[in-house]
């Protein structure tokens, strides 16, 4: 028994090391220099922020619908005036885009998690919440699941919000052109922080956000190919099941600190129309 488990331990270390995404192989430092780090053999990458800079990477490959995983630990101790993003877009003017940004905090409050969706250029559906840990201590996965019926941001595989493919009732949403993966930490202490009450200390700089284990499963699709090359999986057609619609109830109920959809100050003349159909917006 004991070679046959020494066999299948060297099996899994094999699985393991080729299911690893090597962040040299996936993404390019796009900003920041040597703020941008690629640590232990690409497996870690940090971008850390100073007064004058902070920095950003991006993935090689653009992607047409995917589930995309990347695990984060965020700025610890005094973040405020801090902003760490990881997010899909597209290119120009009339772009999409699915947004995770953590806006930081003073020491002792929590981060604000602040979500969006753009298409077409056109965002202004935010929802943001608190999150049930300190996202500082240790990585968590952030995840943003996109298919051709709906997007599903996920926090350590907990759904919290689902935003419903509606274009054949008018709504834009993200459907055709490809999106790259992008993140990065930046100074945004004009408003991330209560409103741009609470500056960054830059006593405390350099500030650093940490990334570990991505993971896409996804369409690439680089233009000008029009061809796509898709990893099959669940994620192509995968919604929320009774066990989903729970966890997002709870998310939402206990966590959610903003939503466009009940903001009647900002929508006078009414909500938009994705607001009045579905619930998990």
């Amino acid at each position: 028994m004991a070679p046959l488990f020494l066999a299948i331990l060297v099996l899994l270390g094999h699985f393991m090391v080729i299911s690893e995404a090597n962040f040299n192989q996936h993404f390019d430092v796009t900003w920041g220099h040597h703020r941008a780090q690629i640590k232990d053999g690409g497996q870690l990458l940090t971008l850390s922020l100073e007064k004058d800079s902070g920095a950003g990477f991006q993935s090689k490959n653009q992607y047409l619908f995917g589930r995309i995983d990347m695990q984060i630990k965020l700025v610890a101790g005094n973040s405020a005036g801090t902003v760490t993003t990881f997010y899909l877009s597209s290119q120009g003017p009339n772009h999409d885009e699915i947004d995770f940004e953590f806006l930081g905090n003073s020491s002792g409050n929590p981060y604000t998690l602040h979500t969006n969706v753009f298409s077409q250029g056109k965002g202004n559906r935010e929802q943001q919440f608190h999150l049930w840990f300190d996202p500082t201590t240790a990585f968590h996965t952030y995840t943003i699941l996109w298919n051709s019926q709906r997007i599903i941001f996920l926090v350590d595989n907990i759904p919290i919000r689902v935003f419903t493919n509606m274009e054949s009732q008018g709504v834009p949403f993200p459907s055709k052109q490809p999106m790259s993966i992008h993140s990065s930490l930046w100074n945004a202490d004009d408003w991330a922080t209560q409103g741009g009450r609470v500056k960054a200390d830059w006593t405390k700089a350099p500030f650093v956000a940490s990334y570990k284990n991505f993971k896409a499963e996804a369409c690439i699709r680089n233009p000008p190919s029009a061809s796509s090359t898709c990893s099959p999986g669940a994620w192509q057609t995968q919604g929320l099941d009774a066990a989903g619609r729970n966890r997002i109830r709870w998310v939402q109920s206990k966590y959610m600190i903003y939503n466009y959809c009940t903001d009647l100050k900002r929508f006078p003349q009414g909500v938009p129309y994705e607001c009045k159909q579905s619930r998990f917006l």
